[in-house]
Order: C-alpha cells, then sequence, then structure tokens
C-alpha cells in the first residue's frame, strides 16, 4: 500500500511588479491557510514519511507554516523538477520516491499537481473527485492511495481518492 499526498503551495503574493515568479513570498490569505492544512493533517495522522517539495519560496513558507503543527517534523527534500513540472515529469519525480516510503507528501504548483491527480485517479467519492478536476485550489489537499508494493509501479488510474480538502471547507468544518 502506498499513499501520495498533492498538496498545493498556499495562496502567493503577486503586489511586487517584477518579481521572479520563483521568489513570491504567500500573501495574508496564504499565510492563514496553512497552518491551518497542517492542524488538519495532524487530526487525521496524514503524516509522509517524506516530503518533495519544489524550491519556490511560497512553497517553502507554505511547508514552514504548516509543519508548525507537527510534532515531529518528516524529511523534507527540496527538488527542482516539481517546479513548474507538468504531470509526466512529476509521475517520474514520484516514481523515484524509495520503497522504504510509504506516504509521500509532494508540494508544488498547478496546474501540474492538479493534473496529476487526475492522472492517478481511477475511484474514490465521485465529488470529490468532480470537485478536484474542476479546480485545485491554493493549499488545497489530495490524498491518494495506491494498492501497490512500489512507487516504480505506480501508473495512470492506479489510485483511489481517499480525500480531497480545500481551506475554505475547513473555515466551516466542525471536526
Amino acid at each position: 500500500m502506498r499513499r501520495l499526498m498533492l498538496l498545493r503551495h498556499a495562496k502567493s503574493d503577486w503586489s511586487t511588479p517584477g518579481q521572479r515568479d520563483q521568489d513570491r513570498p504567500l500573501n495574508d490569505r496564504g499565510r492563514e491557510a496553512a497552518p491551518k492544512m497542517g492542524a488538519y493533517m495532524v487530526r487525521h495522522a496524514l503524516v509522509a514519511d517524506l516530503i518533495v517539495a519544489s524550491p519556490a519560496k511560497r512553497v517553502v513558507e507554505t511547508l514552514d507554516l504548516l509543519l508548525a503543527a507537527f510534532d515531529r517534523r518528516p524529511k523534507v527534500q527540496s527538488e527542482p523538477a516539481v517546479y513548474e513540472a507538468g504531470p509526466d515529469a512529476l509521475l517520474d519525480v514520484v516514481k523515484k520516491t524509495p520503497r522504504t516510503v510509504h506516504c509521500l507528501l509532494m508540494v508544488g504548483h498547478n496546474p501540474g499537481l492538479g493534473e496529476l491527480a487526475t492522472l492517478l485517479i481511477a475511484a474514490g467519492e465521485v465529488e470529490a473527485r468532480q470537485r478536484l478536476i474542476e479546480k485545485f485550489p491554493t493549499a488545497g489537499l489530495a490524498v491518494i492511495d495506491f494498492a501497490l508494493d512500489d512507487w516504480e509501479k505506480l501508473h495512470p488510474r492506479a489510485g483511489r481518492l481517499d480525500r480531497f480538502v480545500v481551506p475554505r471547507a475547513l473555515d466551516t468544518a466542525t471536526d
């Protein structure tokens, strides 16, 4: 059994003209959403063995705020190949995950993450799958389970969507 969690970075700041895309920080809304998602993940035991993340500043800031909720921080591996990658390149990164890792969290960007999730999911709650296909918002989290014993065997339509959580839903949730 393998579990892949895909997290899009929290909302970023576009207010500085001419700023390199990789250097954009989070905005206030992003700094509010990331810790909420971290608390949700801890509450629901969604703890990765390894985190593979884009080196973009907004991803690094998202992780810093998210992981503050964790008692034990998982190992974080900065992976330049995740930045601006399409679904096939992201799938290649996932397939290189060591067998010892059963739960992987990838933190990156759209449209790549949303397209990867859509590529991998074949089952799961229909409404959640449809919401994911329609929009993978900032700080959104997709949790996908695979009946595989090795990441190298991962292929399109092999996964079951366990849940798709967005920050707006956490604002109204009671759990």
